[in-house]
Order: C-alpha cells, then sequence, then structure tokens
C-alpha cells in the first residue's frame, strides 16, 4: 500500500475527484492549503478575482520576502502564498501509477502552480468498524 498526497490547484478539485472516481479510486481525504513551490508565490495584481476572496479573509495569509520576486518586477504588493487543495488517498500498490497518471492527466497545464504528487509506503490500515486490516481495510 501507498498513501499519495497530491497538491493541486483549488479548481482542479471537482474534475480530479470525478476522475480518481471513474478509475475507482475516489477515496480520499481533502484539505485546504497555503503555499508557494519554486516560482515564490504570486504577486497580489497576478491573483485572480475568486483568489482575492480566499486571501482576503485568510487570517494565516503570510506574505513571502520581496526578494524572492524575479529582478525587474514592479512589486506593489507583497508576494502572496496561494490557496490549493492537498488529497490525501491510500490505494492499493498496483493502483499507483494509475492515481499518478490521472491526477497528472487532469491537472497538467504546463504553467508553474499545477501542482506536486508525493508517494510514500504504508505500512498497515485497519478499518475501525470491522477490524479488516491490510489492504481489505481500502
Amino acid at each position: 500500500m501507498k498513501e499519495v498526497w497530491a497538491i493541486i490547484r483549488r479548481e482542479k478539485f471537482a474534475e480530479t475527484k470525478r476522475s480518481l472516481d471513474a478509475v475507482g479510486c475516489g477515496a480520499m481525504s481533502v484539505h485546504s492549503v497555503w503555499g508557494r513551490g519554486k516560482q515564490g508565490g504570486l504577486i497580489m495584481s497576478e491573483v485572480e478575482s475568486e483568489m482575492l476572496a480566499y486571501a482576503t479573509s485568510a487570517p494565516k495569509l503570510v506574505p513571502t520576502p520581496s526578494y524572492l520576486v524575479t529582478e525587474g518586477a514592479t512589486l506593489t504588493k507583497p508576494v502572496l502564498y496561494v490557496p490549493k487543495r492537498l488529497l490525501v488517498m491510500v490505494v492499493p500498490d498496483d493502483k499507483v501509477d494509475l492515481v499518478v497518471e490521472t491526477i497528472i492527466k487532469v491537472n497538467k497545464t504546463g504553467n508553474h502552480g499545477d501542482g506536486k504528487i508525493f508517494i510514500m509506503p504504508v505500512e498497515n490500515a485497519v478499518t475501525v468498524r470491522t477490524g479488516e486490516s491490510g489492504e481489505k481495510a481500502l
């Protein structure tokens, strides 16, 4: 068994969930997260209008230092962490490649911020209600 963490764009969540359901891997936990990758986040003027609602209401919004902005950029407001979705799922070893391919197919735009996928081993899983363990618990 493997645990798969996928950090994706918020607007891609519904399509990603539908695609994972279609391939039989729809069980997941979903978290709202804020972060940035190598590109350093977004300058406030680049944030889409729907993201502004999140940015203005987020109590834990943390500015990124201005030195992370590319040289020559006009910085009118600080660089912001970007709202994302974190999908966490545990899947059998033989379905890991299918899950990863499905997530990439839906989320790849070729632009910064498409996301990141992490795959980690899982020792065991136990269903509380039935006591089933291992892959039967999935």
